[in-house]
C-alpha cells in the first residue's frame, strides 16, 4: 500500500534521492526545504520536472526547519489535503573543526537545524498521527550520534541529543501505534562533507598550533574513501533503507546502521539489554504498556 511521505532536507543529497526513490515506488511524498524561491529554486524545479516527465506525485514544499512558523504551516496544509503516514527528518548540518573555536552562535546554529529542527517537526505532526493512532518517524542520526570524533565535536554533540530525544519518544509513542526509528549512517559521499561549517573564533583555532588543521585533514580523509566510489559508501545505500523504512508494515527495531558502522552497531547490541531493563522497570511508575 502507497504512503504519504513527509521529507525534510530534500535539496541536496540523502534527502533528494531518497525522495526521488519513495516516488518512483508509487507513494505520495511533499519534500520539503526552505528558500524555494532563492538559493533551492533550482532544486526545486528539477524535482518537480522530474516527476512531471515520470507523472508521479512528488510535491515540494516550503519548509525551513528551523521556523517553527513555518514547519506548523507546512504541515498544516499537508494535512488538510493528506494524512502523514511517515515523516523522515533528515535535514541537517555538520560542522567540523577544532570544537572548541565553534563560537556560541555557530553551535545554536548546528542545533536549531540537528536537535530543534527535529522537534519542530515532531511536534507539528505528532498531533495529527496521535489522533488515528498511526504512522512513523524515522530521523536521520549517523554513528557519530553514539561515537565521540575528534573536530566533529559539535555535530556530535548534535547527533547524541537527538538520538536522546528520539528515543525517548519511542518508549511514549508507542501505545499510539507510532515508531520512532533512528538510521545511524557512516560516512557516505554526499556534499555535507563540501558545506560543513568551519569554526568562526580563527584565533582559539590558531592556537592549536598544528592540531588546527585535524579538521581539513579528517574531512580529506572522507573525500578520498568517498573518491574510491566503494559501494558501502554510496548515498543510495541510506536512501534505499529510508525508503525500505518507509513503506514496510513490520515492527523495526529502534535503531538501523548504514555502511561501516565503525563499531556503533556492537555499541548498540551492548547498550539494549541494559536500556530495556531500565524502561521495563520503570513502567510500573509512569503506567507503559
Amino acid at each position: 500500500m502507497s504512503k504519504t511521505i513527509l521529507l525534510t532536507g530534500c535539496s541536496r543529497g540523502i534527502g533528494y534521492r531518497a525522495a526521488k526513490r519513495l516516488a518512483a515506488e508509487g507513494n505520495t511524498v511533499f519534500t520539503s526545504m526552505c528558500d524555494v524561491e532563492g538559493r533551492n529554486k533550482e532544486a526545486c524545479q528539477e524535482l518537480e520536472a522530474w516527476a512531471g516527465r515520470k507523472q508521479l506525485d512528488l510535491q515540494v514544499i516550503e519548509m525551513d526547519v528551523t521556523d517553527n512558523d513555518s514547519v506548523v504551516k507546512a504541515v498544516s496544509a499537508i494535512e488538510a489535503g493528506y494524512e502523514i503516514d511517515v515523516l523522515v527528518n533528515n535535514a541537517g548540518i555538520m560542522p567540523v573543526g577544532v570544537t572548541e573555536a565553534f563560537s556560541e552562535d555557530q553551535v545554536k546554529a548546528c542545533m536549531d537545524v540537528n536537535l530543534y529542527g527535529v522537534m519542530r517537526t515532531t511536534r507539528a505532526v505528532l498531533p495529527y498521527m496521535r489522533e488515528r493512532r498511526s504512522g512513523r518517524m524515522i530521523h536521520l542520526s549517523s554513528t557519530a550520534g553514539r561515537l565521540a570524533i575528534p573536530f566533529f565535536g559539535v555535530y556530535c554533540a548534535s547527533k547524541w541529543a537527538m538520538e536522546a530525544y528520539c528515543e525517548t519518544l519511542h518508549y511514549e509513542i508507542a501505545s499510539f501505534g507510532i515508531q520512532s526509528v533512528i538510521i545511524e549512517p557512516s560516512g557516505h559521499a554526499t556534499d555535507l562533507v563540501k558545506t560543513s561549517p568551519r569554526p568562526a573564533d580563527t584565533a582559539r583555532q590558531s592556537s592549536y598550533g598544528g592540531l588546527q588543521q585535524g579538521g581539513e585533514r579528517m574531512l580529506d580523509m572522507f573525500e578520498a574513501m568517498f573518491a574510491e566510489g566503494e559501494d558501502i559508501t554510496n548515498a543510495d545505500n541510506v536512501a534505499a533503507q529510508i525508503a525500505s523504512l518507509s513503506v514496510t508494515d513490520a515492527d523495526l527495531p529502534l535503531r538501523i546502521c548504514v555502511g561501516g558502522d565503525m563499531g556503533v552497531a556492537a555499541i548498540n547490541e551492548q547498550t539494549a539489554p541494559v536500556q530495556a531493563a531500565l524502561i521495563e522497570s520503570l513502567k510500573p511508575v509512569y503506567g507503559g504498556a
